[in-house]
């Protein structure tokens, strides 16, 4: 097997992952090693645009933000010359045309952070969860190896759900409406509707390649998340709803080495 480098690039997209988003890191970390050369990248961009909302009171400068972001993309997804950037650059050699349209579209969708508007309805939030977390697992499953869309959009939503209602008391806290109906009774009935999504995902788990199936062990803490949610939904406001941590680092380590994500 042939030896797999980290350049200078990939181990600065595993720091800012390692620090801004210890939970992935550690589904990474829990991939093969030549799957982690295309996750650090990839998720490392994801934390760039999901705090660059936060990194600015002024609406306008995180509009800029992001939009320098969609721009990097659509350089990658031309196939020409392509900025110089420790995440950019290590993007452009695992993603295609498709990839950066999937993660053009989540930039698109965070444009919703940059404001204190309440979502629409829940065809707002639900697509919001959608082109998050569901384009970043599909666009890391892709460039991966063969993966269907839909068991990985599934999969996708319900991790994003798990991690959206982790954060409610902090989005909260910065005066934000996070949910359309913050009742007990319907924060457990979109609890219940994540946790049928991601058993809708893995019962059609054949059609994820073995290539692809790391990307989806960042779904691995959805089903406690989403269980607790459904069964308590006070846990949501009251922040817990974060999964005992030895049984937590035993499920990842249990469906990294089964491959059963």
């Amino acid at each position: 097997m042939a030896k797999v480098l980290l350049d200078d690039d990939l181990i600065a997209c595993a720091d800012t992952l390692r620090r801004g988003d210890p939970d992935r890191f550690r589904a990474a970390m829990a991939a093969p090693v030549a799957a982690r050369v295309v996750l650090f990248p990839i998720y490392a961009f994801n934390i760039e645009i999901a705090r660059a909302p936060w990194l600015t009171g002024e609406a306008m400068i995180a509009e800029m933000r992001l939009q320098w972001w969609r721009d990097a993309l659509t350089e990658i997804g031309s196939g020409g010359p392509v900025r110089r950037h420790e995440v950019v650059t290590p993007l452009s050699r695992v993603l295609d045309a498709e990839g950066a349209a999937l993660l053009d579209r989540l930039i698109a969708a965070r444009r919703w952070d940059i404001y204190k508007d309440a979502f629409e309805d829940a065809t707002h939030f639900d697509r919001y969860l959608t082109e998050t977390s569901g384009h970043l697992m599909l666009a890391a499953a892709r460039a991966l190896g063969p993966a269907e869309a839909a068991p990985v959009l599934d999969a996708g939503y319900a991790a994003g759900l798990a991690n959206f209602l982790r954060a409610i008391p902090q989005l909260e806290a910065a005066n934000r409406v996070p949910l359309v109906d913050g009742r007990a009774a319907a924060i457990a009935d979109l609890a219940r509707g994540g946790l049928a999504r991601l058993r809708q995902a893995r019962t059609a788990r054949s059609s994820v390649s073995d290539a692809a199936a790391p990307a989806l062990l960042a779904a691995w803490q959805a089903g406690a998340v989403l269980r607790r949610a459904a069964k308590a939904p006070e846990r949501v406001a009251q922040g817990a709803l974060v999964p005992a941590p030895f049984r937590d680092r035993l499920t990842l380590m249990a469906r990294s080495l089964s491959g059963r994500w």
